[in-house]
């Protein structure tokens, strides 16, 4: 169903510095994921220069681990679920609505892709294309915890979007919904879907006009020690304990930026295009009187 036999599994794993075992473990589950989420980089950039985002995974294998580039949750999602097919991992995918600056009365739409893989007789959560994504699975039971990365991230089982039951993700922050301290991520349903939903929720991501993705670029990394992200040309910096650190930056340093902290790569057209692409955003944004 993923198009597992078009995935180079020992160009992804090699990528990824997996030298461990490849039968459908919990113990191969936690190593590709944590390797998944520190090596492969994260960025709108095709939507906010192309609006065009292909789903195709030799297309995505090309892009994120031929060229060195970043992608979504849609791109990671879809090449993370064919390597754990050709690996013989069971596994339903799911989509989420972030709520991030939302409640559950305003809902955004289900448009970010996540993994429940059985193992066993136990579900896990596996969310290896938010960005700042959890470094392991989460146990899909009421209350469970991630504190493999720096930031730890808590599942609970409740009612959602509209009085709908499922499940949310929660992250350390204040928040209208969620507990003392936690702050709701996303909240998603058990309900599978399959490639063509996907591909149906990438589109308007990647194309429609209101979609964040298209109106600014955002690029974000994640290591064991910090999350950089850059929206638009607000470059933040997070440390666990420590208030965040911002910088403004001026368009035509964006390319240099992306290499020497995201380690993203861009081609000389493509880095002049987002140079332009940048500037006239920023012009729009103040027009001369």
């Amino acid at each position: 169903m993923w198009s597992s036999e078009q995935l180079d599994l020992d160009a992804y794993l090699g990528h990824l510095g997996h030298e461990g075992e490849r039968a459908p473990t919990l113990t191969t589950l936690r190593a590709l994921q944590r390797a998944h989420v520190l090596t492969l980089r994260w960025d709108t950039l095709d939507s906010f220069l192309y609006r065009d985002v292909r789903l195709d995974l030799p297309s995505v294998q090309d892009k994120l681990l031929r060229r060195g580039r970043g992608g979504y949750c849609y791109e990671h999602t879809v090449l993370f679920a064919a390597a754990l097919e050709k690996l013989g991992f069971r596994f339903t995918a799911v989509s989420g609505r972030v709520q991030l600056g939302a409640d559950s009365t305003s809902p955004r739409p289900a448009t970010h892709a996540m993994l429940i893989v059985d193992l066993d007789g136990t579900r896990w959560l596996v969310d290896i294309g938010f960005g700042a994504s959890p470094l392991e699975p989460i146990e899909l039971v009421d209350g469970a915890r991630s504190d493999a990365g720096p930031w730890p991230y808590l599942l609970r089982r409740q009612v959602i979007t509209h009085g709908s039951p499922g499940w949310a993700v929660l992250q350390r922050g204040e928040g209208k919904e969620g507990p003392d301290g936690w702050a709701v991520r996303q909240v998603f349903t058990e309900t599978p879907q399959y490639p063509i939903d996907y591909t149906l929720g990438n589109h308007f991501v990647a194309t429609h006009d209101r979609s964040p993705f298209v109106i600014r670029p955002y690029i974000q990394r994640l290591t064991t020690e910090r999350h950089d992200t850059l929206d638009t040309l607000l470059w933040t910096t997070e440390r666990p304990g420590q208030d965040p650190v911002t910088e403004t930056i001026r368009p035509h340093e964006a390319p240099k930026l992306l290499a020497d902290v995201f380690a993203i790569h861009l081609d000389p057209t493509e880095a002049d295009l987002l140079v332009t692409r940048l500037t006239e955003l920023t012009a729009a944004s103040h027009p001369t009187t």
